[in-house]
């Protein structure tokens, strides 16, 4: 190789791997909106939703604007802080108020997803109880119709007395005959 060659390959910078390789995953990108757990959230939002509902956050509510209102009135002038048309009050419970309606939807959302599983669960476990029921009424129709062709103790036991009865009234009539005797002291399966 001549020596200008040689120089040239020595200035050749080495190739670099590409950035991004298409056999592997891209690695994951810087997200501008931060990140939460939307289960945990949404139990947040129950908890809040749940304590709305309730009768000791209308009493807590109840005496917060009691206790503003008597301040904002009563109260020396140098230590009110939000006089009579009380504009500050009104929107700390517009600020309330709007946070709150989105909160209780967004709770009644995950109880009605709640109970559509609940109710297809439901309606699952009917399917299979009513398909068991129908399997089991066809295994009790035809046991009753094998037991149609089963002897029982009462037939059998009524069959006795009828034979019984029969003997009776051949030995007050006359002398017994055994059907082995009737016919030629051969038995009667016996042909």
């Amino acid at each position: 190789m001549p020596p200008a060659d040689r120089e040239r390959d020595s200035r050749v910078e080495p190739r670099t791997a590409p950035r991004f390789r298409l056999d592997q995953p891209r690695p994951p990108r810087r997200k501008l909106l931060p990140e939460y757990d939307p289960e945990a959230f949404g139990r947040l939002s129950e908890r809040i939703a749940r304590f709305l509902g309730t009768g000791r956050f209308i009493v807590w509510m109840t005496i917060t604007i009691i206790v503003w209102v008597a301040w904002n009135v009563w109260a020396p002038q140098a230590l009110r802080f939000d006089p009579f048309p009380f504009l500050f009050l009104t929107l700390a419970l517009s600020l309330q108020a709007s946070y709150a309606a989105p909160l209780i939807l967004l709770a009644q959302n995950r109880q009605d997803d709640r109970d559509r599983v609940n109710l297809e669960q439901d309606r699952k476990q009917n399917e299979r109880s009513i398909a068991d029921t129908e399997y089991l009424s066809r295994e009790i129709a035809s046991l009753r119709m094998g037991l149609g062709e089963v002897a029982t103790r009462d037939w059998i036991r009524s069959e006795l007395q009828d034979l019984v009865r029969e003997l009776e009234e051949q030995r007050k009539g006359k002398r017994v005959v055994f059907p082995a005797e009737e016919s030629g002291g051969r038995d009667v399966g016996d042909r």
